[in-house]
């Protein structure tokens, strides 16, 4: 499977989860479970910095979703004002 296989079946699986829009790193890994964590964490790296996934942070803890699906940090800074 190539990068960009792998890209579509992170999108896929992601779009197909509608009552989550956020996953925490270790979710990733469970859609290649063939894989070691650090070649997930690389493949979700780069998806987020071509914009297609954006990490998301409460201030404990980091996730990961499609970029624009949820409720977004800049969406509830928003709202605070």
């Amino acid at each position: 499977m190539g990068i960009e296989e792998d890209k579509q079946l992170i999108v896929e699986t992601l779009k197909g989860k509608k009552a989550k829009t956020k996953f925490y790193l270790s979710d990733f890994n469970h859609i290649f479970p063939e894989r070691k964590p650090r070649d997930v964490k690389k493949i979700v790296n780069e998806m987020v910095s071509e914009g297609i996934l954006e990490y998301w942070s409460s201030g404990s803890t980091t996730m990961i979703g499609l970029k624009g699906a949820g409720v977004q940090h800049g969406a509830e800074a928003e709202g605070e004002e």
